[in-house]
């Protein structure tokens, strides 16, 4: 499996400094398989409309250039090959990206569809935006037992692309969240955490790597945005654990932190 690493959307805050949103396409006998899909034509059209004013006190930068389809284009990659959206969660700058390929299969878990359905909090009516996805795709969910995958039970194999990519439910950020675990084969497992962390100290071995203020920053927001900071606090220690063991070996990354998504493009390119 080819996976590349896809920077698809960007914010930039004196606060929190600069993010990006990590996503990954692998190239898979199934078509291409996007993990996330950053922002999407329309958002950049018309952010307003489509992502809502949150977005502006992130500093979210809206360029077609680093679309997804714009970004498989400069590959030499067709985007009418994108036949599968695994998404982290629904949050709108992860699924801006969908509408760009009505031929997908959307893929989440039960809940978190639920909750995109609902928007039962003010956190869920901003952070879901029904104009993302609309018109609305064909949506594959997943829920009940699973299969047992590095150390998580109940995971999720992604139904027409084989085992290779696996749906990891990790609720805290979101009632549905959940992390994409990718097998590359020979080089390892990738772990796409999406928003269980913010900053890579968190996932890092005691004492390697400093929070500094925007990381400290990004832990504040992150308690604030989470529905359930126990389970967080939870996802944080066992995503370390994962992190720093030996065997197998996983990069543990997420969608928004910019060292680890430089570190990991540079290794592919």
């Amino acid at each position: 499996m080819r996976v590349h690493h896809l920077n698809c959307g960007s914010f930039s805050s004196a606060l929190i400094g600069r993010l990006v949103c990590h996503v990954l396409a692998c190239e898979t006998d199934a078509g291409i398989v996007l993990v996330d899909s950053g922002f999407g034509k329309a958002d950049v059209a018309d952010p307003t409309g489509c992502v809502g004013r949150y977005s502006n006190l992130m500093g979210a930068r809206f360029r077609e250039s680093e679309t997804a389809v714009r970004r498989l284009e400069k590959l030499g990659l067709n985007p009418a090959d994108v036949t599968h959206i695994v998404a982290t969660h629904l949050d709108f700058d992860h699924i801006g990206g969908v509408a760009d390929f009505p031929n997908a299969t959307l893929h989440t878990t039960a809940a978190e569809r639920t909750a995109w359905e609902g928007r039962s909090s003010f956190r869920e009516k901003v952070r879901y935006r029904p104009a993302q996805l609309t018109p609305a795709p064909t949506v594959h969910t997943y829920s009940g037992p699973g299969e047992s995958v590095l150390g998580f039970s109940d995971t999720y194999p992604i139904a027409g692309v084989g085992d290779r990519i696996v749906l990891v439910p990790l609720p805290g950020h979101t009632r549905g969240h959940a992390a994409v675990a990718v097998d590359t084969g020979e080089t390892g497992w990738l772990l796409h955490a999406g928003d269980a962390f913010y900053h890579r100290s968190t996932v890092a071995a005691p004492g390697q790597v400093s929070p500094g203020t925007e990381g400290r920053a990004l832990r504040v927001m992150e308690e604030l945005i989470a529905v359930d900071r126990s389970k967080i606090r939870g996802n944080h220690r066992r995503l370390r654990e994962l992190n720093n063991q030996e065997a197998p070996r996983v990069r543990v990354f997420s969608a928004h932190d910019p060292t680890l998504f430089e570190e990991l493009a540079g290794e592919r390119g």
